[in-house]
């Protein structure tokens, strides 16, 4: 478990199942991560399961009440498309919209570069986002990433579809000076 000022980033757990559908089921937050929303309580508890049971995977949660209301994840090396080194990996997160325009994700995500440079010796941390999603694209800049490349026709396989997707990367050193 890891905290910040307002927050509790936990492990996922079977009970949290119902606040994932809250928030999964809205059409304006998977889709634009890449993943259809959830047609019901037990497809979010099978997402728990799998994709969020995942090594460095943390359950959003505000520390007034520890309900989830979203995730962030570094995804490791065998996890991610970005690299294939031991000292790098990928952030990945979504938000609950009741939640957004809060500086909610750039506190979570800032707590989880720290353990990715600090704790779990990483040398860079890769992040990227579809066209469109400027929410996405507004924390990475908000957490120091730079810009690297875009690449067209990228395949997004949960949704069936290509799209433009930008990625991101933000170095040791460069969180070093921002956070000195």
């Amino acid at each position: 478990m890891l905290t910040t000022k307002r927050l509790i980033l936990r492990r996922w757990e079977d009970s949290d199942a119902e606040s994932l559908y809250e928030y999964a089921k809205d059409p304006d937050i998977g889709p634009a991560a890449g993943w259809p929303t959830h047609k019901s309580v037990e497809e979010s508890l099978g997402s728990i399961r799998t994709v969020l049971s995942r090594d460095e995977t943390y359950a959003i949660c505000l520390k007034s009440d520890n309900k989830a209301i979203g995730t962030v994840a570094l995804k490791l090396k065998g996890c991610t498309d970005l690299t294939e080194r031991d000292d790098e990996c990928e952030l990945g997160f979504w938000l609950g919209k009741p939640f957004w325009g809060r500086g909610i994700m750039p506190e979570a995500a800032g707590e989880l570069l720290r353990r990715a440079f600090e704790e779990l010796g990483m040398e860079r941390v890769w992040c990227a986002y579809y066209d469109g999603n400027t929410k996405s694209k507004r924390v990475q800049e908000k957490c120091g990433f730079k810009y690297q490349w875009t690449s067209e026709g990228v395949d997004v396989p949960l949704m069936h579809e290509k799209r433009t997707g930008h990625v991101n990367c933000l170095t040791k050193e460069e969180w070093a000076k921002l956070n000195g």
